[in-house]
């Protein structure tokens, strides 16, 4: 990303997952993308349906529309305008940054601020990153998939059904529902038809953000991370089409749609690693499995076999949370006794005890995975 080769070998990872040249560049991460939203967004004609109001440019009624190439054309005019509102928006607090909150302490350590006569936040550094964290992939890749497969393909119901069932949280849908749920094919299953749609989707978000300039003589790249804005995201979300309801959690990172990951994680390291990670910023990805899964020394050396291949197959994170459901579950109701419980979050661990309630409920509702 624009690095002499010598700087690039001297960085690492920092932060959660993002990787840069230490002691040389600011890489800032300029806020999450819910990219689910735009697609709900793009379903509406522009308007956000938790709000009515009008927030984006109308783009058409997707009832209207006969091929999935349409919508998929909607959607990406909808990406492309949200996300030069939002760099439009990230350069002007940039600007603040540098006149309002200057950091000399930091920038006497990073190389070139001196010479420069730069502030860090002002382009003191020799390299300067701004990121843009996109989250949701899978919960986009699978509406997507739902609506080609079931709408424009299979013509197994109607846009306007399926919409009509979406705005009212499939409440007397449950049958629609559970035909998309199980019979939908889903990103991190090794399953090329939705996989492709997650490759078109991390492409067409590269190409809208990476190598936008910034307001220090850098430009924006794509960064894969969440943190725990999902969380928050599906809050002000309503259903989505891939069966998820109102109000929950999207998916992480670039991690599967929550139990919609049915062919273990050798599976989901296959579709993972169908994108081209070396792209991004950083990419998170989160797996759980159940401590019997582990229990043999041979069950270790296959686990390592899984990191060793994902990483070998061009994979840049991975985490594992290993419990099961039973033992959150007790946690949650007796707190008291399992004060010592930690969990992998999103680049970063926590006491399960001291997160609330829906962040404890995002992990519970992570694929428990059986085998390899």
């Amino acid at each position: 990303m624009g690095k002499t080769l010598t700087d690039a070998r001297e960085g690492g990872c920092s932060g959660c997952i993002e990787v840069g040249a230490f002691g040389k560049e600011a890489f800032v991460l300029t806020g999450y993308l819910n990219v689910p939203k735009i697609l709900e967004i793009t379903l509406n004609n522009g308007v956000d349906p938790t709000t009515g109001k009008q927030v984006s440019i109308a783009t058409g009624d997707p009832r209207t529309f006969r091929h999935y190439d349409e919508l998929y054309k909607a959607f990406l005019e909808q990406l492309h305008y949200i996300v030069d509102q939002k760099i439009r928006v990230s350069n002007y607090i940039d600007r603040m940054f540098a006149k309002y909150a200057p950091a000399p302490f930091l920038s006497v350590v990073i190389e070139d601020c001196i010479s420069k006569g730069k502030d860090y936040y002002n382009g003191g550094p020799r390299y300067n990153t701004n990121y843009i964290q996109c989250t949701g992939l899978g919960t986009v890749t699978d509406s997507l998939s739902t609506l080609k497969h079931h709408v424009f393909e299979k013509k197994a119901f109607g846009m306007d059904h399926i919409l009509n069932a979406v705005s009212k949280n499939f409440e007397g849908e449950e049958v629609l529902r559970q035909t998309i749920l199980n019979r939908t094919p889903f990103f991190g299953n090794d399953d090329d038809y939705a996989d492709d749609i997650a490759l078109r989707v991390y492409d067409d978000l590269i190409k809208a953000i990476d190598g936008k300039p910034n307001v220090k003589g850098g430009v924006y790249h794509l960064n894969m991370l969440s943190t725990t804005c999902h969380i928050y995201f599906g809050k002000v979300m309503g259903a989505t089409p891939n069966g998820r309801l109102a109000g929950k959690s999207i998916s992480d990172g670039t991690s599967p749609s929550h139990g919609c990951d049915v062919n273990g994680p050798s599976a989901v390291i296959r579709s993972l690693t169908k994108l081209d990670h070396t792209r991004s910023g950083g990419t998170l990805l989160n797996q759980r499995f159940l401590p019997s899964l582990l229990k043999k020394e041979e069950d270790i050396k296959k686990l390592g076999k899984l990191i060793r291949s994902y990483f070998t197959m061009g994979g840049h994170h991975i985490q594992f949370n290993i419990v099961d459901t039973a033992t959150l579950r007790a946690a949650q109701k007796n707190p008291e006794d399992y004060k010592d419980l930690l969990v992998r979050m999103a680049g970063y661990s926590d006491y399960f005890n001291d997160m609330n309630e829906d962040l404890q409920q995002e992990v519970i509702d992570r694929t428990e995975n059986e085998s390899f």
